[in-house]
């Protein structure tokens, strides 16, 4: 078994870099409010983010290419750390959008070198521990980022100054790795139409999932604070749905591996539905409830993308992987970049339940086409089902991870069997 010791300075990186992207979402919105900022201006500013994450998932592998790992990550972190610090120098709502856009290109490109880089450095079998040991690190530091809120507060320089060492930090790790020269990604085909004709049900849903994921993590806090919770409660808030997203992942894994995996996703879209509509009509101002709430929606929302991810693999080839993977992360960027500003349109002019009101009626939508597609077309034969992997962010290098620990399982099973 190969040791997982070298890959410890990347995971250290990647933990570093998703607590201060976690907190930054967060203190993004809050502040944004503190400064006078309407919501759907908020909101707007999430939608740079996810633009600039777009761009990154297209631009970001040819820099890997040309320039190798530790240079383009070295880069993009010195970018980021002076795009975080602008923030601060200039609360304009102007600069505000093109910093959060040139944020969301950073972020992307870091993510995917740190996750292109644990793919090249880890042996098949030891693929399983490495994923799942890097989805503890991507809960726990997203999670925990969130208490830097209510123990330095939203205002001033100080937790802008934190994420900014947050991001600087992470560069050491990197720089001092055992493996200094990893594996420049593959190149891979981007067809939108061929994915569209694989599984209109999961493009369709890719996109709905951005649309109601990047509203619960871009404007969820401003939601929170609406309601009358305190910068404490609303970290307690943002965390227990992120929390929740982990709790239901390998359950309705486990169901979709073994029956049609829309069943599934059914079940899950109509979870989060009701959740949404218990936050919007019946959790009112409870503290309590809206936990619950929110932790539910979580539960139920965050394992979508995976499922709908897994569905559409079922249905392609096997040189099609990366392909759909990208295409796939680039419809949920689409749907990302406008759930945000509907959501914080909604709040301003409707008030704040109607962010979750939104969340519900793109749910119910999804159903609606899921149904429609489980009347038109035949399920996926069991054999030729793709096992199912959780994944708590979208990056096609992650899913990249997830696809040979299938493969390595089903060789392993081929073994043991033959």
């Amino acid at each position: 078994m190969t040791s997982i010791r070298p890959l410890v300075p990347l995971l250290i990186a990647a933990g570093i870099l998703l607590a201060g992207n976690g907190l930054q979402g967060t203190l993004i919105a809050l502040r944004g409010a503190e400064e006078g900022f309407s919501a759907s201006l908020i909101g707007f500013i999430g939608t740079a983010y996810f633009g600039g994450f777009l761009l990154g998932c297209v631009a970001v592998p040819r820099m890997l290419q040309s320039v190798g790992h530790i240079r383009t990550f070295s880069a993009l972190a010195a970018i980021a750390a002076s795009a975080t610090m602008a923030l601060v120098i200039w609360i304009d709502a102007g600069v505000w959008i093109v910093m959060r856009l040139i944020l969301g290109f950073c972020f992307s490109g870091l993510f995917t070198s740190v996750d292109s880089w644990i793919n090249s450095s880890v042996a098949n079998k030891d693929r399983a521990r490495v994923l799942s040991l890097y989805r503890l690190i991507d809960l726990g530091s997203v999670t925990g980022a969130q208490f830097l809120l209510p123990l330095y507060g939203t205002s001033g320089f100080v937790i802008f100054g934190i994420i900014v060492i947050f991001v600087c930090l992470s560069v050491v790790p990197v720089s001092l790795a055992d493996r200094s020269s990893p594996k420049a990604p593959d190149s891979y085909q981007f067809d939108l139409k061929k994915i569209w004709q694989l599984s209109p049900m999961a493009s369709i849903g890719c996109v709905a999932i951005g649309m109601t994921n990047s509203s619960f993590r871009l404007v969820g806090p401003v939601y929170a604070q609406d309601i009358g919770l305190s910068i404490t409660s609303v970290a307690t808030f943002m965390s227990a749905g992120i929390i929740g997203g982990a709790v239901l992942q390998y359950p309705l894994g486990w169901w979709s591996d073994r029956y049609d995996r829309r069943w599934a996703l059914i079940a899950a879209t109509s979870g989060a539905a009701g959740a949404g509509l218990f936050l919007s009509y019946i959790a009112g101002n409870s503290q309590l409830l809206n936990y619950l709430g929110i932790f539910m929606f979580g539960a139920f929302a965050m394992p979508l993308y995976s499922l709908s991810a897994a569905h559409a693999n079922d249905r392609a080839g096997k040189d099609d992987f990366i392909m759909v993977s990208s295409g796939l992360i680039f419809l949920f960027s689409l749907g990302a970049m406008i759930g945000p500003t509907i959501g914080s349109l909604l709040i301003e002019y409707y008030g704040s339940r109607a962010l979750f009101s939104f969340t519900s009626v793109v749910h119910a939508s999804l159903v609606l086409v899921t149904l429609w597609r489980m009347r038109t077309t035949e399920s996926v034969p069991a054999q030729r089902r793709s096992r199912f992997v959780g994944l708590l962010r979208t990056s096609s290098y992650m899913v990249r991870l997830a696809a040979r620990k299938r493969r390595t399982a089903k060789r392993g099973a081929k073994k043991k069997n033959g």
